[in-house]
């Protein structure tokens, strides 16, 4: 029987690249996003695209998620899932909108949960299995403009934790990938050139920001080793800048 993978936000930058390499590993990808649009990645085999299933939804929908898993679930064994969704917005702490608070709480953490939960039954029935929620560097940091993000991406390190926890007798382990900057097809244009570039190249030790390339080998890397007793970690993919004086 196939193992089963789903992916939130699939449709471009880091998860997309996550899943085209899943598919490359052999594993049928789920592929989910508000749009319901597949993976855009120009050069990914047919033999890799054969493996995609798009799935048209809101990860903030608890019934959406339920049913997209319940479905994919029908193509083989729902042993994965990566929840990579997540929305990034900058706002003065002092005058920040709570709307705006409770949007990025709600897309980047509630909706891990939401995930999780839709998952769990699945994963109950099929002996086990990895979920892999990618959160962010900023979960250890203090960043100007960002403490709706910040705080967001901290609570998936402890939503992380805590499914870990209760979930490894069930034989479910849970990571938390945390990536620094990442240049994706919507960042490119700063990443590429001007004073963030410079910034960045100063900044972090390895030289300059990740591709979603290189957070997508380390997630994949995670399904495929497949370490029974690895579970509850955050791993920070950021060149160093996080430890960096």
């Amino acid at each position: 029987m196939d193992k089963v993978v789903l992916v939130t936000g699939a449709s471009r930058g880091i998860g997309a690249a996550i899943a085209e390499m899943l598919a490359s590993a052999g594993y049928v990808v789920g592929c989910l996003s508000r749009s319901g649009a597949l993976p855009d990645r120009p050069g990914a085999p047919v033999e890799v695209r054969d493996k995609w299933i798009p799935f048209c939804a809101d990860v903030k929908d608890a019934r959406a998620m339920q049913l997209a898993s319940d479905d994919l679930s029908r193509h083989g064994r729902l042993y994965g899932l990566v929840n990579n969704a997540g929305l990034h917005r900058e706002a003065e702490s002092s005058t920040m909108a709570i709307r705006d608070w409770d949007e990025i709480m709600a897309v980047n953490a509630t909706s891990t949960v939401i995930a999780c939960q839709a998952a769990f039954g699945h994963m109950m029935t099929a002996g086990g299995g990895l979920i892999v929620n990618i959160g962010s560097f900023f979960d250890k940091l203090g960043v100007k403009r960002n403490m709706a993000y910040c705080a967001s991406k901290a609570a998936v390190a402890a939503i992380t934790r805590v499914l870990a926890v209760e979930w490894a007798a069930n034989g479910i382990r849970v990571i938390n990938v945390a990536p620094g900057y990442v240049q994706t097809d919507l960042n490119r244009a700063a990443m590429t050139q001007g004073p963030l570039l410079s910034y960045l190249q100063r900044r972090i030790p390895a030289g300059g920001p990740a591709q979603a390339d290189d957070i997508a080998r380390i997630v994949v890397m995670l399904f495929q080793l497949d370490i029974p007793f690895l579970t509850g970690e955050t791993i920070y993919v950021d060149g160093a800048q996080g430890i960096a004086h």
